[in-house]
């Protein structure tokens, strides 16, 4: 395993798991037909951005979100065909476009939050809080983590 342990290997491979759930397509359509909308992963992560800052410009949403602008600006057309956000300009400067959240927008984001921590709460109805706050802040710093660590080559061992 190299300079990899055990337990980093462990820590990828749940991971993996993780990834595999939240990306399963029947776990979304139950979402999408208990929320009575199709909204994306991508598109749940623009609401949840938007809805945060009241307002946003493309380029923040995009770093917000640690997507790339060209896959921000396909969300933000499929969320506006969708009519839960519209494009205005900035209340500061007119020459600036930013995206809010529409009327059915906001109630969809709501319906999306209220069914995913009902869930959430199910599933970890058994945790203790303190375990529940160790998920939370540990999860946090993973993200934050995985933010600033650049992919790198990995040198193969020489015979």
């Amino acid at each position: 395993m190299g300079k990899r342990g055990a337990d980093v290997v462990a820590a990828e491979q749940a991971l993996e798991r993780l990834f595999r759930l939240t990306s399963n397509r029947t776990v979304h359509a139950r979402q999408a037909a208990a929320v009575g909308v199709e909204v994306t992963r991508a598109g749940y992560a623009v609401l949840r951005s938007v809805d945060e800052a009241g307002q946003s410009a493309l380029g923040e949403v995009a770093r917000e979100c640690s997507m790339d602008p060209a896959a921000v600006t396909r969300q933000i057309r499929a969320l506006e065909r969708h009519g839960l956000l519209e494009r205005v300009a900035h209340d500061g400067d007119a020459r600036v476009i930013v995206v809010r959240l529409t009327a059915a927008g906001r109630d969809v984001y709501r319906r999306i939050v209220t069914l995913r921590t009902a869930y959430l709460a199910d599933v970890l109805a058994d945790w203790s809080v303190q375990d529940r706050a160790t998920l939370a802040r540990l999860v946090d710093r993973l993200v934050d983590d995985l933010r600033a660590a650049p992919f790198r080559p990995v040198e193969e061992p020489q015979p």
